[in-house]
């Protein structure tokens, strides 16, 4: 049988202790004390990190995943990041992952919103990216304002409004570099007519945004409500730049 799962395992857990003090180190003096430790402990870091992958690889399977077209790999950094933002407690919603899949055509169902609790998917659908991020495929992304490109990492889902696109959801960068201007973006989640199968009828790809990863007006107040108010968002592109250097993902 495969073992239950617990957001906070005592598997991830470890891996995440070892790892949190490299995040915090910066660049003063703690951060050659930090190189130094890492050498001494990387047999423990190995070891749990096989642990961690173990894990992640069951919770993927149980949760039928693949199924639904999201790669083992950008889940593993979803479940990465995810377990860090717990740890320091920066998720209060701590059932609900939610991972947008920017690898893949606009023209697939590339949002998951997942309950890792009830280890299922509650809601699999459409999502748009920045229309200067690409047509089809995502290839570009950026942190500056009136890029309208999209921007890549860890977010965490902040209070809801009614805007220009009815109910929209305000959501956290937590990257600097890399998505920390969302808020002065104004980059949100928010209902469009430009995505879902109604459109997709009609033209070859989803529409794009300026920036917003904006779902099917049809599904947009059933998934903010279930992802508002503390839950963790991670937009997802295999881009090295952002795998490379992202702190949450190198911790």
């Amino acid at each position: 049988m495969r073992s239950q799962f617990n957001p906070v395992s005592l598997s991830a857990l470890l891996i995440l202790s070892l790892s949190a003090p490299a995040l915090k180190a910066g660049t003063g003096p703690r951060a050659k004390h930090s190189i130094h430790v890492a050498g001494k402990t990387s047999s423990h870091t190995n070891a749990n990190n096989a642990v961690f992958l173990e894990e992640a690889s069951n919770l993927y399977d149980q949760i039928d995943l693949e199924e639904y077209g999201l790669s083992k790999k950008a889940f593993e950094y979803a479940y990465k990041g995810y377990l860090y933002l717990l740890e320091h407690h920066i998720v209060s919603k701590t059932n609900i992952l939610s991972i947008c899949d920017f690898s893949q055509s606009s023209r697939n169902k590339r949002l998951y919103i997942v309950d890792l609790e009830q280890r299922k998917v509650l809601i699999n659908t459409y999502v748009a990216h920045g229309r200067n991020s690409g047509s089809e495929f995502a290839r570009s992304f950026s942190n500056n304002s009136k890029s309208h490109k999209s921007s890549l990492g860890f977010y965490v889902t902040e209070n809801t409004y009614f805007g220009d696109h009815g109910l929209s959801l305000k959501i956290h960068g937590l990257e600097r570099g890399f998505n920390d201007r969302a808020n002065g973006r104004a980059i949100v989640i928010h209902g469009s007519d430009y995505v879902g199968e109604d459109f997709l009828q009609g033209n070859r790809m989803n529409g794009r945004s300026f920036g917003c990863p904006a779902v099917p007006s049809a599904e947009s107040d059933a998934i903010i409500e279930t992802i508002k108010e503390g839950s963790c968002l991670f937009i997802y592109h295999p881009t090295k730049k952002y795998i490379v250097k992202s702190k949450i993902l190198n911790s």
